[in-house]
């Protein structure tokens, strides 16, 4: 394998875009320039306004092994302004909302794209796993933070103090994983998932990720108001449930 093999690769499927984590020869590790690749190609699809959700998964049975660390002291030397952290921070900012499809590993930085999507729906094959105290390195602090905020303090000490790999069962009682499904119905339940957020209203489901997230303070939250009054989105939500149809709902006007 060649390091043109190791990429992120964009799938759009009508209002689902999937990103794949491609390093078949590194067991899908991100490498620094698929790190770098990653946040421009999130701006790209969230600017794309036919793109109602987006799906971050690995190539093969793996989602990702980790960060590859062949550039080890560029990694120690850029701390919590590494090029991860920098990926991760604008996979937790995306507009939209985001799932990551697990399966087999999901190790180090891995672990870390996938804390960073709102939700987790993994294989009964996945594994998890924090490393650094292995490794004698130190997770970055947003990352730890995330992880905390997902998993509480006690499970995450637990992973960042053993550096263990736990299976997709643990991972689903501390709430690291939302649901776990046999491997070959991951694809259709992911499917199901999107294909459910892309006929909701994408004002109420941006709205809703911004305030459980804490990004939307007094002002922003009377903007969402404003819009969903502006919109017709919950006119249209009412009639089509009294008249029993599907509703049509458009993405919500930029902001002013």
């Amino acid at each position: 394998m060649t390091v043109a093999d190791a990429e992120l690769v964009v799938e759009v499927t009508g209002p689902v875009a999937t990103v794949v984590i491609r390093n078949p020869a590194r067991r899908n590790a991100m490498t620094p320039a698929m790190w770098r690749q990653l946040p421009p190609l999130l701006d790209e699809l969230e600017a794309d306004p036919q793109i109602r959700a987006l799906v971050l998964t690995g190539a093969g049975g793996t989602f990702c092994a980790g960060a590859d660390l062949r550039d080890l002291d560029d990694l120690l030397t850029a701390g919590d302004a590494s090029i991860a952290v920098t990926a991760e921070e604008r996979l937790a900012a995306f507009a939209k909302p985001t799932i990551a499809a697990v399966r087999g590993a999901c190790v180090g930085g891995g672990c870390q794209l996938a804390v960073a999507c709102d939700l987790r729906i993994v294989a009964a094959d996945a594994r998890f796993g924090v490393p650094p105290a292995r490794l004698g390195l130190v997770y970055p602090a947003p990352t730890t933070r995330r992880l905390t905020r997902l998993v509480g303090p006690s499970a995450a000490k637990y992973l960042l103090f053993t550096s263990e790999l736990i299976d997709a069962e643990r991972a689903l009682r501390i709430g690291l994983a939302d649901e776990v499904v046999p491997g070959d119905a991951l694809a259709a339940r992911v499917l199901e998932i999107t294909d459910a957020i892309a006929q909701r209203s994408p004002l109420s489901v941006a709205a809703a990720k911004e305030i459980v997230d804490d990004r939307a303070g007094p002002a922003r939250v009377a903007w969402w108001h404003r819009k969903a009054l502006a919109s017709g989105e919950a006119r249209e939500g009412v009639a089509a449930a009294r008249e029993r149809r599907t509703p049509s709902f458009a993405w919500p006007p930029k902001n002013d």
